[in-house]
């Protein structure tokens, strides 16, 4: 009972004990070996050679612009941090060890997720002050700078989440960091790609159908089973083809419009152009969401099978 006299669950503060463990334990391992400081680091340096080339040299009073322009650092950062979260413990077969605890998988997850997060939290924070300092040899709307760096925290929190669901799919580093990178790509060039599919009606068919397929594929990994991998593309290749037999000319571009919705990196440049896009928050949040339930339903199958 607490002083306010309200009841807590002994098991929601042993959940939180476990979970803090974890994240401890991860924390330290980051920051205990030359991985974390090379991170932040690296993020800082990119940033700074940013701020430097269009805020000192280039005179531009908005640092939103330096830091849409470090984006494409994602692409490395995110397969570095996440592909020993969970791919280095399988390999290790310390996974086992760790799932002989009375553990729940969730708090193992978010626990790790939380370890992640706080080490990509630390070089943002000294982030923090380059607007400041910058405000001093000139002006700078602080509102839109902190609006474009919140956008940037959500934007890496969402691509970490994606990366740490990769790294529980298989037991290699390797592998892991190059599937990931492979993500990563194909996230930042989402409108790149979707000016190549064909506008036709037919070609959007054609996508969707490598979706199912992709997402068939994904099912496979998580489970270990062909049959259920193979039923999941087959039955969302029949709905796909249901609705195209029925709205053909709806499906006209349509596949185009649905990765502009899904853009992860267009709801950061909202940010980064001075609108707190609240939509764009709840996208962010239910991407993290989304993947970590994937995390931990892969984690879960594993431990079992």
């Amino acid at each position: 009972m607490t002083r306010t006299g309200t009841i807590t669950s002994p098991c929601s503060d042993e959940r939180r004990g476990n979970m803090h463990s974890v994240y401890k334990k991860e924390l330290r391992s980051y920051l205990c070996n030359m991985q974390g400081a090379i991170f932040a680091a690296f993020l800082l340096l990119i940033t700074g050679i940013m701020t430097s080339l269009y805020n000192l040299k280039g005179l531009y009073p908005t640092f939103e612009i330096s830091l849409a322009e470090t984006g494409f650092i994602f692409l490395l950062i995110v397969p570095i941090l996440t592909m020993k979260i969970l791919a280095e413990e399988r390999h290790q077969r310390t996974d086992q060890l760790l799932y002989s605890l009375p553990l729940k998988v969730s708090s193992v997850v978010l626990g790790k997720y939380f370890a992640l997060l706080t080490v990509f939290l630390i070089p943002v924070a000294v982030m923090c002050f380059y607007p400041i300092i910058l405000s001093m040899y000139g002006e700078v709307s602080l509102i839109s700078a902190y609006s474009a760096i919140a956008g940037f925290v959500l934007l890496g929190a969402a691509l970490l989440a994606i990366g740490m669901f990769i790294s529980s799919l298989t037991e290699s580093q390797v592998i892991a960091a190059v599937i990931t990178f492979g993500a990563m790509l194909a996230i930042y060039l989402m409108n790149a790609i979707s000016s190549l599919i064909p506008s036709t009606a037919s070609g959007s068919l054609i996508a969707f159908s490598v979706c199912c397929v992709l997402v068939g594929l994904i099912v496979w990994f998580m489970l270990k089973d062909l049959w259920i991998g193979a039923t999941v593309a087959i039955a969302l290749e029949a709905i796909t083809l249901f609705f195209y037999f029925r709205f053909e000319e709806a499906f006209a571009g349509l596949f185009a419009k649905v990765l502009e919705k899904l853009s992860v990196f267009d709801r950061f440049y909202l940010f980064v152009d001075g609108v707190f896009d609240i939509g764009g928050v709840i996208y962010y949040l239910s991407v993290i969401v989304f993947c970590l339930f994937l995390c931990v339903q892969s984690v879960e199958k594993k431990r079992w099978s």
